[in-house]
């Protein structure tokens, strides 16, 4: 870890909000004096994004705001859901480093301080908090729920091929400059692997550490929260973003796999008919035409067989190529993303010495 008296960052905690009305008030507090107590040889902010509270979680958090220049609110008028939201925190940070925090504290306020020196010590690009990777730790979270996400993360990383264990996690560190850089489309949950995806894409130095996602304390406030993301809708949104990772290993695989039942069906066909060669009547018809008479026999026999092979063959084709279209696309995709983003670096780079 670094050296506590080398800590120079200014540390923008980016905490998004939504109807949070029975936690804001308490768990703002809670932050608030972590940071002055364990951050207090930096420079820090909290920013709140209220994402269109239709409860008091605007008015709470302006108050909370008032006399205190290290807390800032912005509110959108509506709810333009997570992925907004984080983008509004991330363009409107006034840290070098920014740290993603949830207002429900289901990952502890300690972890702020760990992300920020895993940041500076191994001059990371990205600091996730894992509760999946070895050495972290998931406590009261409902079963279901739990199984759910971990398979989404578990599908993420074989689609990603990366040795990364969690991908939907919102508990982050971002040096700053990097997380402007990227063109960031998603507005809802999906923009966490997204986030990731494209940081692979640049080669970004991310890096991951052993977190505890405890819902026990907000497990309390069950029925009196409604800014929970759903289970399923979690789970589909971790497919969608494993199939964004590796679109091309879905389709390669359902070919294949079609290709197999396909070839199941024909080598069985070629055999009965090359068997079938023998008993085919000599006098009845010749001997160079022998095949095409078994292979006639063998149709009127099993004429289910040609449907379901040629069908099946038909479409292993198709999904082969889909394969390797998305494949081709991805790596378009993969170099212009990579020449916007150095796009992107050199006007920020510009814009920032006109205005020294």
């Amino acid at each position: 870890m670094p050296d506590q008296n080398n800590r120079t960052n200014f540390i923008s905690v980016v905490i998004p909000c939504y109807n949070e009305e029975a936690i804001l008030k308490n768990n703002i507090g809670i932050i608030k004096d972590y940071l002055g107590e364990r951050l207090s040889l930096y420079k820090w902010e909290i920013l709140i994004i209220n994402d269109g509270s239709r409860d008091n979680s605007g008015a709470i958090a302006d108050e909370l705001a008032t006399g205190d220049p290290r807390i800032k609110v912005i509110h959108h008028p509506i709810n333009l859901n997570l992925g907004i939201a984080l983008q509004t925190g991330f363009r409107n940070a006034a840290g070098d480093i920014i740290v993603v925090l949830d207002v429900d504290l289901s990952y502890a306020v300690e972890h702020v301080e760990r992300l920020v020196d895993y940041m500076v010590s191994e001059s990371a690009d990205i600091v996730v908090a894992s509760p999946y990777m070895k050495g972290g730790k998931v406590t009261a979270v409902p079963f279901f729920r739990k199984i759910m996400s971990r398979w989404a993360n578990k599908l993420m990383s074989i689609a990603a091929q990366e040795k990364y264990d969690t991908f939907t996690c919102m508990v982050r560190a971002y040096r700053t400059e990097f997380i402007r850089s990227l063109n960031l489309k998603t507005r809802d949950y999906e923009i966490n692997p997204e986030i990731l995806y494209k940081a692979m894409i640049l080669r970004a130095r991310i890096v991951e550490i052993p977190a505890h996602l405890d819902w026990t304390e907000q497990n309390k406030f069950k029925g009196k929260r409604t800014s929970s993301i759903r289970v399923i809708r979690g789970f589909f949104s971790g497919l969608m973003s494993a199939f964004i990772f590796r679109p091309y290993m879905l389709f390669v695989s359902i070919g294949l796999i079609l290709m197999l039942l396909s070839m199941y069906q024909l080598v069985w066909l070629f055999f009965d008919t090359i068997r079938d060669m023998s008993i085919i009547d000599m006098h009845n018809t010749l001997s160079e035409n022998r095949f095409s008479a078994s292979l006639a026999l063998q149709f009127r026999k099993n004429p289910q067989s040609f449907l379901v092979g040629g069908i099946t063959l038909l479409a292993a084709l198709q999904f082969l190529g889909l394969g390797f279209i998305s494949l081709q696309n991805k790596r378009y995709f993969e170099e212009l993303f990579h020449m916007g983003t150095s796009m992107i670096r050199k006007s920020n780079s510009e814009s920032s010495k006109g205005h020294r």
